[in-house]
């Protein structure tokens, strides 16, 4: 009946984005309390990755308005506009170098725009993983205590869950978790970054490909807890059929530096595009060439 519960409240948080009345709010309340109460039990008895719900969103998370951003003689994105819903996860997509990581390090407050703005919301609490993530690991650490901090148990919003239960969630089994960091694999490691960043709390999560060398059990185990998940989330990803499952809206790098902000998973996205653009929506992406105004 919980699960019953917590499902149909998350049905509406996610086909009711734009609502912001007294109304709306108390089924948000709602749905965040349900949460708490009733996902930690249900997902430890069932070992699945759990991500705690951070503090309450407010109206506004991330508003972005006329950004323009280059790299070097390239300019990767020129008028930037969308705004990030209460309860969205949004997908962005587009090939290497357009500008995605670029994008994530101004959301995160890395970089600065060179015009417009990145407004984030006064409650906004935001955790994130970019693609250098390997380098904040600590080598000599065993995977328990990079993750857990050697603590036995590991507290998860109001909750708290066996560190080695919690640490098994991203596929460390017994002996697995006494591995040193600096031995593992560069999936391995992406996952323990992983651990450690779900644990922190908050409610924006921003992922920069996060599903890289994951196996199947974790990687349907971080769907389930994105799409369980109380807040918004931002996630870099190429895997379609992950961004399909999970994404409320796609933002696409489209070329020529300009971004489509769409409502919608990728296949819903690509259809459109197709629809927008005919036969240009197959051609390589270009970039416009920089110029200074």
């Amino acid at each position: 009946a919980a699960a019953k519960a917590v499902a149909a409240e998350l049905e509406w948080v996610r086909s009711n984005p734009k609502a912001k009345g007294n109304k709306s709010k108390a089924r948000l309340n709602r749905y965040e309390e349900l949460l708490s109460a009733a996902a930690p039990k249900e997902m430890r008895n069932a070992g699945q990755i759990y991500i705690p719900p951070g503090p309450r969103l407010g109206d506004v998370v991330i508003d972005a308005d006329h950004v323009r951003k280059a790299f070097g003689d390239r300019l990767l994105m020129d008028d930037l506009e969308f705004s990030l819903p209460q309860a969205g996860i949004v997908g962005v997509i587009g090939p290497n170098g357009a500008g995605k990581s670029t994008l994530i390090k101004m959301l995160m407050g890395k970089e600065e725009p060179d015009s417009g703005t990145i407004k984030i919301g006064d409650t906004v609490n935001i955790i994130g993983v970019g693609q250098e993530r390997m380098e904040e690991l600590n080598s000599d650490n065993t995977v328990f205590e990079e993750i857990s901090g050697n603590l036995d148990e590991i507290e998860l919003g109001t909750q708290s869950v066996q560190s080695r239960a919690y640490v098994s969630w991203f596929g460390f089994k017994s002996g697995q978790q006494q591995q040193k960091v600096g031995n593992l694999s560069g999936g391995e490691r992406n996952r323990v970054q992983l651990a450690k960043l779900l644990k922190a709390g908050a409610n924006l999560i921003i992922l920069d490909e996060p599903t890289n060398d994951l196996d199947v059990e974790t990687l349907r185990s971080l769907e389930e807890a994105l799409l369980n998940f109380a807040g918004c989330a931002v996630v870099v990803s190429h895997d379609r059929y992950f961004l399909d499952r999970i994404a409320t809206h796609i933002l696409a790098f489209e070329g020529d530096s300009k971004c489509f902000f769409f409502p919608g998973n990728y296949a819903e996205y690509e259809a459109n595009k197709i629809q927008r653009l005919g036969d240009q929506a197959i051609k390589p992406i270009k970039y416009a060439p920089l110029i200074n105004v």
